[in-house]
């Protein structure tokens, strides 16, 4: 049904019902439907997770002296590069410092001294 408004221009209602309801058709003029904070999932779970949970769950276990070596087979198609961006943002994040190497076969993952601060 088209309408004048006080500014002679024609509009549809039908259009601005729809507007007021908002694109997804709720009543609060958002775009997109709400949903309350407590359902929302927390955090990053990606698909390196477990791998990086299990590498850290290793370096707890291990003597300073000794580092992780995981076969670059057993990471199924994946990419090294992205297990270790994974694991670089986690270690950042828990500020564990770790070091890793390659070879051919395996990826080597070790803790390392955190640099001291310096001192007055």
């Amino acid at each position: 049904m088209l309408l004048y408004d006080s500014g002679h221009l024609l509009y549809d209602i039908a259009k601005t019902e729809a507007f007021a309801m908002g694109l997804n058709g709720n009543k609060n003029g958002t775009h997109y439907t709400p949903v309350d904070l407590s359902t929302v999932p927390q955090g990053r779970k990606g698909k390196h997770r477990k791998a990086v949970t299990d590498i850290l769950s290793d370096l707890g276990k291990l003597s300073p002296k000794q580092a992780v070596r995981i076969p670059l087979s057993s990471l199924n198609g994946e990419k090294m590069q992205n297990l270790r961006s994974a694991l670089n943002r986690v270690t950042r994040e828990k500020n564990i410092p770790v070091v890793t190497s390659t070879d051919e076969k395996y990826l080597y993952v070790w803790r390392t001294d955190q640099p001291s601060a310096a001192t007055e």
